[in-house]
């Protein structure tokens, strides 16, 4: 930071000499091993491929003078060992001179104002575009040099911005996004934990915390929401140190307060943090810089702390390569487009008709770009609208690919460039054998909710925008209380075949003849095929109005079949009599509930001598001549018992019955059926218990 000066006294005072020998001997678990940046390609073999998620060691490199001959084995292991190597020739000089975009990715928990705060850089309004204030995808969004400087001039900082840009990666908060979010920390060079001052560290903060940790990535708190404290008084845009001199002591009193409480609690997960103008120890305290998005305070100093930082301790990552390092961020179908890919372009430039290796669910695709899209600068990349068409585009870029053959690639890959030297069939190995290490590693999470995906179950189909929303979906219908099976899922827009893909359903278990879209457009065709066929479909932008949707309509449907088999649901249940009112049809006794419950339906007997009796159906149940529709143990009612042959009724009651006696209710194979589908919920354990004791008395098998 030698030609970069704050105008506060502090800051970053007394860490300007040995800023970078304090980083490399005390931050080393903190910077990502992949500061030396990608190899020099071997000539023979120049795969460029981007890096995996997992961060690679640095090691030496052959030059590309030397051209031995190589055997099919070592030309596979130059292509996955490409990236691991440094530039022979470039030197640090040459590095500070050609830097590419650093890549921040932001994290934290759900509402903690994440998107928020990149809406307030960008001077956009994604989060209320997105459903539920949450996001659900991870989006990408380049702020130019141009749109930094003017956003920091406020600082009055001498500050030398040698990158070209900032490329911000947002990710999901809300704990069904884990894969996602999972994604963010192993495409970036730094990144942004935003922490909710009035609501401190949270499960999605230390998740967020753990994956930086295990990834090596160094990082700055994003102190949210300052204007949430009472009375604050907004500066617009203000640097946060100038808004705090502003505000009352009661503000500035809460402010000190709750920056206590939040440092305390990083101390607890092991890590010291220090407001970043008093921080002395840049190496080995992590800053907090408060901010506001509604206001815009502390914005200009997030934005000049994260480019300096970068560009000052990571020259040799960040500097410019012709190797091509892309990782996949989402796979989803464009109106317009067809399957695209959204990628993030760390290193290395991409051209418009490069043949492309993509790893895919069985194989590899190989394909040609047809075209590189990217949103308007400060536009996310998710947000639909007008693209930018590039015949070239260099790194670190945010970018929509279009190719045919894209339907099978899988999020959280590496893009692999095939050159005109290159052998097609050993990038296809190389791109296959990093798809076995990425997803071995990552991906355990997906696995495990793939498999329950049963294509010969009875279930529901399930489709959405992306993969990443489609694991998401499938986590959180699968682990909830419902826990719906699903038989079928896909990507993109519900077509006609989507239709009678789930109209099977509707000869085995009509109410799974069903099709839970998130966040998608279906077409006319299809809902009208759907209407016809009785299939139905459910269409959200956030998967809790999806389940929520659904879990009324099972509800409702449950409720219809729990009326249509009623009578034939027989709830076990003791009676004792102790009052006789009435000894003629209709019969009215004062019992006591024994065990279980009677409710109005149920049908009666009496045991006697291995000989069952049958009395009749409790026509209805009165407590306190108010009448009840059930009475449950312990409870004292009077109940009427209507006869399906009175003058035998009358003769079994006066030959068998007197008080004292009990009775029993009169359950069946079919009933016990019925109250497992139906009533589950009603039913406690010494009801089932209940029904044991019966099923020895009835001989049920």
């Amino acid at each position: 930071m030698d030609d970069f000066t704050f105008t506060f006294n502090d800051t970053f005072d007394d860490e300007e000499v040995d800023s970078v020998q304090v980083k490399k001997k005390i931050k080393s678990s903190v910077l990502s091993p992949n500061d030396a940046g990608p190899a020099v390609a071997n000539p023979k073999f120049a795969i460029k491929k981007a890096i995996p998620l997992q961060p690679e060691n640095s090691q030496d490199t052959e030059t590309k003078n030397s051209q031995p001959e190589v055997a099919d084995k070592t030309r596979k292991k130059d292509a996955t060992a490409k990236n691991k190597t440094p530039s022979a020739d470039a030197t640090f000089k040459q590095a500070e001179e050609n830097l590419r975009s650093p890549i921040c990715c932001i994290l934290g928990h759900v509402d903690a104002g994440k998107t928020r705060l990149l809406d307030c850089i960008r001077g956009t309004n994604v989060q209320e575009g997105e459903a539920g204030g949450i996001t659900q995808q991870i989006g990408a969004t380049y702020f130019p040099v141009e749109n930094i400087q003017k956003r920091t001039e406020k600082l009055n900082a001498d500050a030398k911005l040698k990158v070209p840009g900032l490329l911000v990666v947002d990710t999901p908060g809300h704990e069904s996004f884990t894969n996602l979010r999972s994604w963010g920390p192993g495409l970036c060079d730094i990144a942004i934990l935003v922490v909710d001052i009035m609501d401190g560290i949270k499960p999605q903060t230390i998740e967020s915390l753990d994956l930086l940790k295990e990834r090596s990535v160094d990082f700055i708190i994003a102190l949210s929401k300052a204007d949430k404290l009472y009375g604050w008084k907004s500066c617009k845009n203000a640097p946060i140190k100038k808004a705090l001199e502003q505000q009352s002591k009661d503000v500035e009193d809460e402010f000190k307060m709750r920056l206590r409480n939040i440092i305390t609690q990083f101390k607890e997960q092991g890590l010291n943090t220090e407001l970043y103008y008093k921080n002395k120890e840049m190496g080995k305290t992590f800053s907090i810089v408060p901010t506001s998005a509604i206001s815009g305070e502390g914005i200009p100093d997030l934005l000049l702390v994260l480019v300096n930082w970068t560009q000052k301790t990571m020259v040799k990552k960040l500097a410019f390569r012709n190797e091509v390092q892309c990782t996949i961020l989402e796979v989803k179908v464009c109106e317009g487009y067809g399957t695209t890919i959204d990628v993030v372009l760390i290193n290395g430039v991409l051209h418009e008709g490069d043949k492309i290796v993509v790893c895919g669910l069985q194989e590899p695709i190989d394909t040609k770009i047809q075209a590189l899209l990217t949103p308007h600068p400060m536009k996310e990349l998710r947000v639909k609208g007008v693209y930018q068409h590039h015949k070239e585009i260099k790194a670190a870029q945010g970018i929509k690919i279009t190719a045919q053959g894209l339907q099978d690639a899988i999020a959280g890959t590496s893009l692999y460039v095939v050159g005109p030297n290159d052998d097609l069939e050993d990038v296809k190995k190389a791109a296959m054998e990093e798809m076995k290490s990425v997803t071995e590693a990552a991906s355990e999470g997906m696995k495990s909710v793939m498999s329950k995906v049963d294509k010969t179950c009875e279930g529901v189909c399930m489709q959405a925008s992306t993969w990443g929303s489609l694991e998401a979906l499938l986590a959180f219908f699968i682990s909830s209380k419902m826990s719906i099976p699903v038989r079928d899922i896909s990507i993109g827009p519900v077509h006609k075949k989507d239709v009678v893909t789930a109209s099977i359903m509707l000869d085995k278990k009509k109410e799974y003849a069903a099709i839970l879209a998130f966040d998608l457009k279906v077409t006319p065709e299809a809902q009208e095929l759907a209407n016809k066929l009785g299939v139905k479909i459910f269409n959200a932008d956030t998967i809790y109005h999806l389940y929520n949707q659904f879990e009324a309509y099972i509800k409702n449907v449950m409720e219809m079949k729990k009326r249509e088999v009623a009578a034939d649901a027989v709830f076990p249940c003791v009676l004792k009599i102790s009052l006789i009112f009435r000894r003629k049809d209709p019969v009215i006794l004062g019992i006591v509930v024994l065990e279980g419950m009677v409710k109005v339906g149920t049908p009666i007997c009496f045991t006697r001598e291995n000989e069952l009796i049958d009395v009749g159906r409790v026509a209805s149940i009165k407590n306190n001549d108010k009448p009840v529709d059930v009475a449950k143990k312990g409870q004292e009612v009077s109940i009427k018992i209507e006869g399906g042959n009175s003058e035998e009724m009358q003769k079994n009651f006066f030959r068998n019955f007197g008080v004292g006696d009990e009775l029993v209710s009169h359950i069946s194979r079919r009933s016990i059926d019925l109250l497992k589908a139906y009533y589950k919920d009603d039913m406690s354990r010494k009801d089932w218990n209940l029904v044991k004791v019966l099923k020895k008395i009835f001989k049920i098998p």
